[in-house]
């Protein structure tokens, strides 16, 4: 069994009300997110890939599009703004580009991080 990530970077703006972290997070800030995307699974015989990375890249560039420099509480079904719902939205986006296990989100400059694992089946 193999696992394969790929990352993607993007920069946004938020605002959470009613956090412990006081009135700085209530007003509109950015923060520099990356993103990992891992994947389980058997290469191909006949490729030698758990997936072809390039297809896994055109899905990530269209939800790097929805999220790169965006107010992200304008972005429709994400919910409020946080690393859970961030990380759930990116997995429900890339689900169908292959055998995704876990979707991770990072927050470097706050050393802060969130990984959704998908809906139990």
């Amino acid at each position: 069994m193999w696992e394969l990530t790929k990352s993607f970077r993007f920069e946004a703006a938020h605002a959470l009300s009613g956090t412990t972290l006081g009135a700085a997070t209530e007003e509109i800030h950015g923060h520099s997110f990356r993103a990992e995307v891992t994947l389980r699974g058997t290469p191909d015989p006949a490729t030698g890939m758990v997936l072809d990375l390039g297809l896994l890249q055109q899905s990530i560039a269209e939800v790097q599009k929805k999220l790169d420099h965006k107010l992200l509480n304008n972005v429709e079904a994400l919910g409020l703004p946080t690393l859970e719902n961030l990380s759930r939205f990116v997995w429900e986006r890339l689900q169908h580009a292959g055998p995704i296990t876990r979707v991770s989100i990072h927050r470097d400059s706050c050393s802060e991080s969130c990984t959704y694992y998908g809906p139990r089946g």
